[in-house]
């Protein structure tokens, strides 16, 4: 699987965990302004930023789908994580 995922990915995996980009920067540990610009399409994540963004999100048990695995194509949960 790719370590990217696009910017309506992104919105969309916010949405599925009814997340605000501020929460996601939060739990991702990164600038409000870098979820942001992504999620407009105003400049990619360096790599590091993009890994955290998909590992905080795989980490609440969704899964990013591709297209013959490299084109982004879509983001659906896998199981729910039990918060205690």
């Amino acid at each position: 699987m790719p370590d990217v995922i696009s910017m309506e990915q992104c919105r969309a995996a916010r949405a599925l965990l009814d997340w605000t980009q501020e929460e996601l920067a939060n739990a991702a540990n990164l600038s409000l302004s870098t979820v942001r610009d992504f999620e407009k399409g105003r400049r990619t994540p360096i790599s590091n930023n993009m890994l955290m963004l998909k590992q905080v999100f795989e980490d609440e048990g969704l899964v990013f789908t591709y297209h013959e695995e490299e084109i982004p194509l879509g983001v659906e949960f896998h199981y729910t994580r039990l918060r205690i």
